[in-house]
C-alpha cells in the first residue's frame, strides 16, 4: 500500500470501506453455519458427531493458515493476496451451498476457512498503513464494525434465510457480498505494498516452525472441539491429540529459540504494549463471544423463545457495539487507557446483571444488558488496537496484525467452552425439573424407579 502522504482523504475512505467490507464478509461466517446445523444434519443424513466436523474443520483450517498471512503478504503483496483470498472465499462459499454430501461440504468448509484466514490481518495492516497515526483511532473504529458486528449479523440473517428457504442459503448469501468486496479490492487497492515488492525474492518461510505450530494448533482445536463429546481424557482419541499437541508445541518453542530466522519473530515480544495487547485480546474474546453462545440455548430451550426474537436480542448487542464505535469517532483524542477501562467496566456490570438471570427473566432484561455489553465491546476494540501497535516498529506491523488475529481465533475456544457450559446448565435444569415431578410421585406411591423399571 502507498503511504498516507500519497493518498487523498477520499482514496483513504474508499480503501477503509473496502477492507471493512472484506472483514465483515469473513466475520459473518465465524458462527453463521451453527444456526443451520440441525437442517444440515437432516438433509445430509449425518449424525450429530459427524455434522460437527462442518464447524471443526473450518476452524482448524483458519487457525492453521492465519499465521501464514504475514509471509504470504510479504511474498506476493497485499493486493494480490486479498484478490485471490476473497475470490477463493466466494467460490468455496458457493460450493458449500451446492454440496451434495457431508464429505464435500467438509472439504469446501476447509477451503472457506483457509481462504478467509488472511483477510482480517491483512485488512488491519492496510488500515494502519493507509492512515496517519493521529487518525488511527477513527479509522480503527470504522474497521472494527466489520470485526465485531459480523458474528452478530451473520447468524441473525442466516437464521431467517434457513427458516424461509433452506440451509444452503446460509452460504449463498455470502457470495454477492464477496463479489462486491472483490470488486472493491480490485478498484481501490491499486498500489502494491512496497515492502512486499522489495522483499519478495528474499522472503523465506521457516517450514519447521510453521509445520510444528500448525500441528500444535490443529490438534489443540480438536481437543477443545471434541473433548466434551468424547469425555475428555477418558477417550484415547483426545489423549492422542494431547500428546501430539504437546510434542509439536515443544518442537515449535525449541526451534523458535534456536533458529536464525524463526517463523514467529521474537522481536515482537520485546514490545511491552504488544504483549499486553495479545493478552487483552484473549480476554476480550472471552467476554465478547461467551454470552453470544450461552444466551440462545437459554432463551430457546428453557424459555421457548422463537429464533426471530433471539435474533432481535442479538441485534441489540450489535446496536450497542455500533453506538460504541460511533462514540469513539468523537472522543478518540482521549487517553485510550481510560476508554479501555470504561469498556471493561461496562462489560463487567452487564455480566454481573446477566449472572442474576433465572427462568423468570424478561425480554427487556436480556435486551438492555446485551446492549450495554455491546457498548462496552465497542469502547474496548479501538483502544486495544491503538495500545497494541502504539510503540511497535512499523516494519513489524504486518507480523503483529497476523499474531493479533491468531490470538483472536481463540475466541472460538471460548465459544466451545461456553457451549459445553450451556449444555451442563441445561442438563442440571432438566434434572431439577424431573426431580420436582418425580419426588412427590415417589412419596405418594410405594414404588421406586430403578433402571427404567417399576420396583415394588
Amino acid at each position: 500500500m502507498s503511504s498516507p502522504a500519497d493518498t487523498s482523504p477520499l482514496q483513504r475512505a474508499l480503501i477503509l470501506i473496502t477492507v471493512t467490507l472484506v472483514t465483515l464478509l469473513y466475520a459473518m461466517t465465524v458462527t453463521i453455519a451453527n444456526v443451520a446445523l440441525p437442517q444440515m444434519q437432516g438433509a445430509l443424513a449425518a449424525t450429530q458427531d459427524q455434522i460437527a466436523w462442518v464447524v471443526t474443520f473450518n476452524i482448524v483450517a483458519t487457525a492453521v493458515v492465519t499465521p501464514l498471512a504475514g509471509w504470504l503478504a510479504t511474498r506476493y503483496g497485499r493486493r494480490r493476496l486479498m484478490l485471490w483470498a476473497v475470490l477463493g472465499f466466494a467460490l468455496s462459499s458457493l460450493l458449500c451451498g451446492l454440496a451434495g454430501s457431508l464429505e464435500t461440504l467438509v472439504l469446501y468448509r476447509v477451503m472457506q476457512g483457509a481462504f478467509g484466514a488472511p483477510l482480517v490481518p491483512v485488512s488491519q495492516a492496510i488500515v494502519l498503513d493507509t492512515y496517519p497515526k493521529h487518525q488511527h483511532g477513527a479509522a480503527t473504529a470504522v474497521f472494527g464494525m466489520g470485526v465485531i458486528i459480523g458474528p452478530i449479523l451473520g447468524p441473525t440473517l442466516g437464521g431467517y434465510l434457513s427458516e424461509a428457504f433452506n440451509w444452503r442459503w446460509v452460504f449463498f448469501m455470502i457470495v454477492p457480498v464477496a463479489l462486491l468486496a472483490w470488486l472493491g479490492v480490485l478498484i481501490f487497492i491499486r498500489k502494491r505494498d512496497p515492502n512486499a515488492t522489495d522483499n519478495q525474492q528474499q522472503a523465506r518461510l521457516d517450514w519447521t516452525g510453521f509445520i510444528s505450530l500448525a500441528i500444535a494448533v490443529a490438534t489443540f482445536q480438536l481437543i477443545l472441539d471434541r473433548g466434551q463429546r468424547n469425555d475428555w481424557l477418558e477417550s484415547n482419541e483426545i489423549v492422542l491429540y494431547a500428546v501430539v499437541a504437546g510434542l509439536a508445541f515443544y518442537l515449535f518453542i525449541a526451534h523458535s529459540l534456536t533458529a536464525r530466522a524463526p517463523f514467529l519473530n521474537p522481536a515482537l515480544f520485546k514490545d511491552r504494549n504488544f504483549v499486553l495487547g495479545l493478552i487483552i485480546v484473549l480476554v476480550f474474546g472471552m467476554l465478547n463471544f461467551t454470552p453470544m453462545t450461552l444466551l440462545p440455548p437459554l432463551l430457546q430451550n428453557l424459555r421457548g423463545y422463537p429464533d426471530s426474537i433471539i435474533g432481535f436480542l442479538l441485534g441489540m448487542r450489535g446496536l450497542g457495539t455500533l453506538f460504541g464505535f460511533t462514540l469513539l469517532l468523537f472522543v478518540n483524542r482521549f487517553d485510550p487507557r481510560y476508554l479501555l477501562a470504561l469498556g471493561f467496566l461496562l462489560q463487567a456490570f452487564a455480566g454481573w446483571q446477566m449472572a442474576q438471570f433465572d427462568l423468570n427473566l424478561t425480554t427487556f432484561d436480556v435486551a438492555w444488558t446485551s446492549c450495554l455489553q455491546g457498548l462496552g465491546v465497542g469502547l474496548v476494540w479501538v483502544p486495544v488496537t491503538l495500545i497494541t501497535f502504539a510503540t511497535l516498529d512499523p516494519k513489524l506491523v504486518g507480523e503483529g496484525t497476523r499474531d493479533i488475529s491468531f490470538a483472536a481465533q481463540y475466541r472460538q475456544q471460548y465459544f466451545y467452552l461456553a457451549q459445553y457450559c450451556a449444555g451442563v446448565v441445561y442438563q442440571q435444569c432438566q434434572l431439577q425439573r424431573y426431580g420436582a415431578v418425580h419426588q412427590p410421585v415417589q412419596r405418594q406411591f410405594p414404588v421406586a424407579i430403578q433402571c427404567g423399571r417399576l420396583v415394588a
